[in-house]
């Protein structure tokens, strides 16, 4: 049976199949149970995409225009509200390129402040860690309720019956790509034409339910030591605070702002070897000192 996801079954006719040979061919057993796992998990995963979302609307709206990032002057909510498309001409990805303007799918294929397409954000953010999850799930499944079939798959694979984790199971068998897509059907399906303003405020209740989530493990957790300043950079280190507030970027400096954060660091005299030696003494969000390692690099 079809729910409006447009995945209809491995055979065309709705269904999930126990991995015997059908029609002439073998049938990958355990990459249609990831399916079938993650078609039980549909409700969660829309959910995850909605909460994820809340704050898209907030972000400063950027076009690349003739290869240029530029700002807009308005934020991505402002042209959500009026039907303005979000995405350019010069970004983002061909599949996501139909969008309605305004839409969860165009705000997917706009660009960030960085320049990152926002999907690419959101594959990495959301799909991958759910799809792993999902796979880890069927694992735990088929090794409880198809012992034959899993015993024989870890033979395939090469892997020790004795002692075979389901994660490293899953990597060998390299079933989380395709079934990535597969969730990436499942969202745009669901929400691809919503406005974004409407996921935004269906996304709002988990959204907080998982803020509180992450201030009680970071409270939970001791606050690591703050590292000793290397003598010897005692005049990158100078540098480098006053580049922060000449440049007047928001402390702590969040990931969007990394290629402001190198700029600045780099106009005010710093060598590129000296960036990533005062990146531990300088107030950064969580995900900017990598960012900037990205960036150097």
């Amino acid at each position: 049976m079809d729910d409006g996801s447009g995945y209809d079954g491995p055979l065309g006719d709705g269904s999930v199949h126990d991995g015997s040979v059908h029609g002439g061919f073998d049938v990958d057993w355990f990459g249609l149970l990831g399916r079938e796992v993650l078609r039980e998990r549909r409700a969660a995963l829309i959910a995850e995409a909605c909460a994820w979302s809340v704050g898209l609307s907030d972000r400063p709206h950027h076009l690349r225009l003739r290869g240029r990032l530029v700002a807009t002057g308005s934020t991505v909510g402002d042209r959500a509200a009026t039907g303005q498309a979000l995405s350019g001409e010069e970004d983002g990805r061909i599949e996501l390129g139909d969008a309605r303007p305004g839409s969860f799918q165009d705000a997917l294929n706009a660009v960030d402040a960085d320049g990152t397409v926002v999907a690419d954000r959101f594959d990495r953010e959301v799909l991958e860690p759910f799809v792993h999850e999902t796979c880890l799930l069927a694992a735990e499944r088929a090794r409880r309720t198809r012992p034959g079939q899993w015993a024989e798959l870890l033979d395939d694979l090469g892997e020790d019956p004795a002692d075979a984790e389901p994660a490293d199971v899953v990597r060998a068998g390299e079933w989380e790509e395709p079934l990535r897509l597969e969730a990436e059907h499942l969202v745009l399906a669901a929400l691809g034409r919503t406005p974004l303003l409407a996921v935004e405020s269906e996304g709002l209740p988990l959204s907080l339910v998982r803020a509180a989530e992450v201030a009680t493990r970071a409270a939970a957790t001791p606050a690591p030591a703050e590292p000793e300043p290397d003598e010897g950079l005692a005049g990158a280190l100078f540098l480098a605070l006053a580049a922060l507030r000449e440049a007047g970027l928001p402390s702590p400096v969040p990931p969007a702002e990394a290629r402001a954060l190198v700029a600045a660091l780099l106009g005010q005299g710093l060598e590129p070897e000296e960036v990533p030696r005062v990146l531990p003494h300088l107030p950064l969000a969580p995900g900017t000192a990598e960012r900037v390692a990205e960036l150097l690099s």
